[in-house]
């Protein structure tokens, strides 16, 4: 009997470390890194360096995450604002960074959205700025009426983007293999600098922090101590690491002919239509629309469920008028900005968002917060997390 107890209790604990493994897996490789856009712009561009970056990325990615989630549950923090207010204490009031950080961010992945689908549009001879305002329209009238609808297919839509832009990765590098090796064995860089490459892998961590929300609170009914965090963002190093270093090592060797042919915009795109199976092709172009158009009902649908009750609204008599008007205003500044397109957003956009992630967000944590992890284990060996008290309630 307690063989069988405790092999249940293994498997479960396999079972939460890959949930919350997942859950950083799914916001990263979403919509905007199945383009291949910021793949290109990061770190494709640096030439043979890429892949090395690329690894780079998603280690401080990780170990950022695990000092966010042992914080998060060591003092039994019920939300972000918690998590910030506990790392910035006896300062709480700074917390209020990442409220800037978080809205910003919002709006720029929503552009991102819009620019990335009305581009999906282009590429089938729609015109770029009609596209914007078709795509727009659709958000809107998802976001007040079947948000909870897109929300429940997102998790499909988002295993068969990855599917595709797996096999997609695989097929482009297979074609690319002499490509490749003449990258690496000529040390060839597109852009010339090892400074900014290497920068860049710090600020595409911090633009990637704004899952911190979702993570940390998926982690707090999962995860039972700082070990079981540990493996959980090691599955994910894994997960992750494997993904990009595939999309950036299948972009790098068809960096010359996508940029060639001015197709940077969407070059997982380009690759897909030089793979030479048209099935592959539109399955990857419904599912991207798809995928994306969901990322960006879901990330309105968050932020209007913040703003819905707030007092500023007061002036609407109605919860579904003060819905209509937050998501209205969102779409209004989220299409403008789209008009600059994917490309500018990615760089740009994700760009500043990122230098505030990393000097807010990233540094903070793989400082600060290890400084006051470490601090709280020795002063609290005996502490427990709220999933491991959960549990000894239940076994009582």
């Amino acid at each position: 009997m307690q063989k069988n107890v405790k092999k249940a209790k293994a498997t479960g604990s396999i079972l939460a470390i890959f949930g919350v493994a997942s859950v950083l897996f799914s916001s990263h490789a979403g919509g905007g890194f199945a383009t291949g856009n910021q793949e290109t712009q990061y770190y494709v561009q640096y030439g043979w360096i890429a892949p090395l970056m690329a690894i780079l990325a998603m280690i401080i990615l990780t170990a950022t995450m695990r000092e966010v989630i042992i914080m998060y549950n060591n003092n039994n923090c019920k939300n972000y604002k918690d998590l910030f207010c506990e790392l910035w204490s006896p300062y709480p009031k700074l917390e209020i960074i990442w409220e800037i950080y978080y809205y910003l961010m919002v709006l720029i992945a929503v552009s991102a959205v819009i620019a990335g689908a009305a581009a999906v549009f282009q590429s089938i001879g729609i015109n770029y700025f009609i596209a914007v305002f078709i795509i727009g329209i659709v958000l809107l009238i998802f976001t007040i009426f079947g948000a909870m609808l897109v929300s429940k297919a997102a998790t499909a839509m988002t295993i068969a983007i990855l599917v595709c832009t797996l096999t997609i990765f695989i097929v482009g590098i297979k074609a690319k293999v002499p490509e490749i090796s003449e990258i690496f064995s000529n040390r060839t860089s597109f852009t010339p600098g090892y400074f900014k490459p290497i920068l860049n892998t710090f600020i595409y961590a911090g633009f990637q922090s704004v899952v911190i929300p979702t993570l940390a609170s998926c982690s707090r009914p999962l995860l039972k101590n700082s070990k079981e965090a540990t493996k959980a963002m090691i599955v994910s190093f894994v997960m992750n690491a494997v993904a990009l270093g595939l999309a950036v090592t299948m972009l790098m060797g068809w960096y010359r002919e996508f940029t060639a042919a001015g197709q940077t915009t969407l070059p997982t795109l380009y690759v897909a239509g030089q793979s030479g199976n048209n099935t592959i092709y539109i399955i990857y172009n419904v599912a991207l629309f798809l995928c994306l158009m969901s990322t960006g009902v879901t990330t309105i649908f968050g932020l209007v469920n913040r703003f819905e009750d707030h007092k500023a609204l007061s002036f609407l008599s109605s919860k579904m008028k003060r819905r209509v008007f937050t998501a209205c205003a969102i779409m209004v500044v989220s299409m403008l900005i789209s008009l600059t397109g994917l490309s500018n957003i990615v760089k740009y956009g994700y760009g500043y968002c990122g230098y505030l992630g990393l000097f807010t967000i990233v540094i903070p944590f793989l400082t600060l917060g290890h400084y006051k992890n470490k601090k709280f284990a020795k002063e609290h060996p005996e502490a427990k997390w709220p999933a491991d008290l959960d549990e000894n309630v239940e076994n009582l």
